[in-house]
């Protein structure tokens, strides 16, 4: 069983996932239980209260637990509340035997809701498409680990490993491809001295379409986006993440 948690205010897992099966506001059946009301109490709104079943979005679906945009609302309040930083580790150690694997969405930034992620996790992956200005930030990123390794230590936690960069939107290009990409690649390695992952997600049509995928009810056009294993099983994308999935196992030990 996989659980999907999202703590990014922009809510683009949540809407992968299915769970966003609306466009008016009245019908937001998000807004009273999503992350948020996971991380503001220690007492009440624990996973199994709060999980829900991805939407025709995988074969099988998938747990989650949606972001909605009143995290932002809540931010100032969970930073005022030093125990905040422990819940969601806590929270997790309950359904440690629910779940094989789970995965957690943070936000590419220093804040709050990218701290928590990385204070509750195991393995930390760095999306990146290699560009100069994307490999210009990965100074920060790993002082970032250090500063969250620090606390995790006080609390009795081990220090998040760093599994890897892994090279997204990638171009096809096969001149980029032959040329540049394997100077940008090394250049993460050699100058900032991380990993980097060996599977490549590319930058495809295939995985726009399954993200921007609708349905028509009625007089609405409503979100109803897809996997890419579940859009287009067969397609290039599909055995890129597949590959990636081995990897990742493969580098976790599983």
């Amino acid at each position: 069983m996989v659980l999907l948690i999202d703590i990014d205010a922009q809510a683009n897992s949540t809407f992968a996932t299915g769970l966003v099966k609306f466009v008016l506001e009245e019908d937001d059946d998000l807004k009273d239980a999503n992350v948020a009301h996971l991380l503001l109490s220690g007492d009440l709104d624990f996973i199994p209260d709060l999980r829900r079943k991805s939407q025709l979005f995988n074969d099988p679906e998938i747990d989650v637990i949606p972001s909605h945009i009143n995290l932002i609302e809540v931010q100032e309040k969970l930073n005022q509340i030093a125990v905040s930083r422990t819940r969601l580790p806590m929270k997790l150690k309950q359904v440690e035997n629910d779940y094989d694997i789970v995965l957690i969405d943070a936000p590419p930034s220093r804040d709050l809701y990218a701290q928590l992620p990385m204070i509750a996790a195991d393995y930390l992956i760095i999306p990146s498409d290699l560009k100069p200005f994307a490999n210009q930030g990965l100074p920060n990123v790993k002082n970032f680990v250090k500063d969250i390794n620090e606390y995790r230590i006080s609390i009795g936690k081990g220090e998040l490993k760093i599994l890897g960069v892994l090279p997204s939107k990638i171009s096809t290009n096969p001149k980029y491809l032959a040329n540049t990409f394997p100077k940008q690649k090394q250049a993460v390695i050699d100058k900032y001295d991380l990993p980097v992952f060996d599977t490549i997600i590319s930058e495809r049509v295939a995985l726009s379409h399954c993200a921007d995928a609708t349905v028509t009810v009625g007089d609405l056009e409503i979100p109803n986006p897809q996997s890419i294993f579940k859009y287009d099983p067969n397609s290039p994308s599909a055995q890129e993440f597949e590959v990636l999935a081995g990897e990742v196992l493969e580098k976790i030990g599983a």
